[in-house]
């Protein structure tokens, strides 16, 4: 068999100003052929786990390309264009299709990121099997049910499963192609846009559901995935699904969708995240950090860098500082223009500069940069590889890095937004974070599974950024209405 596997992974934010070109898709773009192999064999993407399957089959595998971007703001077609353009070309003459897809990517020539991708692969490939694995964020469409044969989802957030899921996926669709199964796909979608903060699968009703996802699994399914979508899109549909594949029996299949939406439209209030004031938050961390010998995590949702954050409002440092915390960690924080700065000054200069509130958004009315003064203490290349749970083993780029101590205060500044994935991200520029008072992140949840086990409390933070869970501050044009919870008394009755 020759079987063609690749990797194509962004979550979009409509209402995020970061741009996406294809420099945005690896340290300065996708990687191609033998690098993406490389890229990901040995790692702990689905990708991985595709070609660790097509190994074992003794099958000829073509990996045109692995492209996998941070979240920020529409795909630029450009972009786009290549990425796909790579996938479709080196299908051609292939048996099988593996794609490593994430399932909310918003371009600005396609509003169905994967859907427009694998249409265009089934016209070329109408008869080979196609396998995709999907992030638990994807937002479902039509084309991709109609375009795929499996289809499998995380079912972790912080998502720590991403091989699991490859490996799923492929065991499916190899099962196909030497007879033992007859994959049928059910779909349901009720009209609800999930908080992010309320995806989490380790409580509350997506925990539930994804119980019962595995609950139907072990009752003869062969995959069914709960993907709570990625509600700061603004296409039709950014909404929950239930994806189920069946083994023939359709009806079977559709029984088990139908039964958990409904499960998870009766506890749709479970699913909105109602955020505390800001000054509240930091009023908290404040009276937890009495006595305390470990820092308080202060986590900035709001701004975000795995939601399409700037990574550059201010608001939550400020309320600390107006609120006269001190021992502060802060990062990482993106601004180009104070890395700069901060560089040509030069390692134990005491500098004056602005960093943050520098990009526009139309979701946010402006606030002017924040002036702080302080030693220069580290400049760095911005990159360290990732101890994990997630994306072990990869290198992070956060490009140039730049730590300023203000003696009340040490403000991680880079180039690039970027997730606080590890404690590495603070001990690369030679910061214990364990001896901080207060860490503030830019993160929502994947900083937790290393950051939590140093800390005494954790605090969630919703700033005034692009990617808070106030969809008052977002203008939704696009979106089918009524949906829940943007219009309170939607109604929904499952298809019979």
């Amino acid at each position: 068999m020759k079987i063609l596997i690749a990797r194509m992974n962004h979550e979009t934010n409509t209402f995020s100003p970061v741009a996406t070109p294809l420099a945005a898709f690896g340290r300065n773009g996708p990687s191609y052929g033998s690098d993406a192999f490389n890229d990901n064999k040995g790692m702990q993407t689905a990708m991985a786990a595709f070609i660790d399957a097509a190994a074992r089959e003794h099958a000829e595998i073509v990996t045109p390309i692995s492209a996998s971007a941070n979240p920020s703001g529409p795909v630029e077609a450009a972009a786009y264009d290549a990425i796909c353009d790579a996938i479709v070309a080196a299908a051609a003459g292939c048996d099988a299709v593996m794609l490593d897809l994430h399932g909310a990517m918003v371009a600005e020539n396609s509003n169905d990121g994967e859907g427009d991708l694998l249409e265009r692969v089934r016209a070329l490939l109408p008869n080979a099997p196609i396998a995709v694995a999907l992030d638990l964020h994807g937002n479902v469409t039509q084309k991709m049910i109609d375009n795929a044969d499996v289809i499998v989802s995380f079912k972790t957030y912080p998502h720590v499963d991403m091989y699991e899921t490859g490996a799923h996926a492929a065991r499916l669709m190899f099962d196909l192609v030497h007879g033992k199964t007859k994959p049928v796909i059910a779909w349901r979608q009720p009209p609800l846009l999930t908080h992010t903060l309320r995806s989490a699968t380790a409580e509350g009703a997506m925990k539930r559901a994804v119980d019962a996802a595995r609950a139907a699994e072990a009752d003869g399914m062969l995959a069914v995935s709960v993907l709570s979508g990625f509600s700061l899109a603004d296409i039709a549909v950014p909404c929950i699904s239930v994806v189920v594949v069946g083994n023939g029996a359709r009806d079977e299949a559709e029984a088990v969708a139908e039964r958990i939406a409904r499960q998870i439209w009766d506890e749709r209030e479970d699913f909105v995240y109602r955020s505390a004031p800001l000054a509240e938050s930091v009023a908290q961390a404040a009276a937890l950090a009495q006595g305390a010998d470990k820092p308080v995590l202060l986590l900035d949702h709001g701004d975000n860098c795995m939601s399409g954050g700037t990574c550059d409002t201010m608001d939550l440092l400020e309320e600390a500082l107006k609120q006269k915390l001190e021992g502060i960690v802060s990062g990482p924080l993106c601004d180009p223009q104070a890395v700069a700065a901060l560089m040509s000054a030069g390692v134990g200069s005491t500098v004056t500069v602005t960093i943050g509130n520098k990009v526009a958004s139309d979701a946010l009315t402006p606030r002017p940069p924040l002036a702080v003064t302080g030693v220069v203490r580290a400049l760095t290349d911005g990159e360290y590889v990732i101890s994990g749970p997630t994306y072990t083993g990869q290198r992070a780029f956060m490009g140039r890095a730049a730590v300023l101590d203000t003696g009340i205060v040490k403000l991680v500044v880079t180039e690039r937004t970027h997730e606080p994935w590890d404690l590495g991200v603070f001990e690369s520029v030679g910061i214990d974070p364990r001896r901080a008072r207060f860490l503030l992140l830019k993160s929502r949840m994947y900083c937790r599974p290393v950051f939590v086990p140093i800390a005494a409390a954790l605090v969630e933070c919703d700033s005034r950024g692009v990617t808070s869970s106030d969809y008052g501050l977002f203008a939704f044009e696009h979106v089918k209405r009524p949906v829940y919870p943007l219009d309170t008394a939607t109604e929904w009755a499952p298809a019979n």
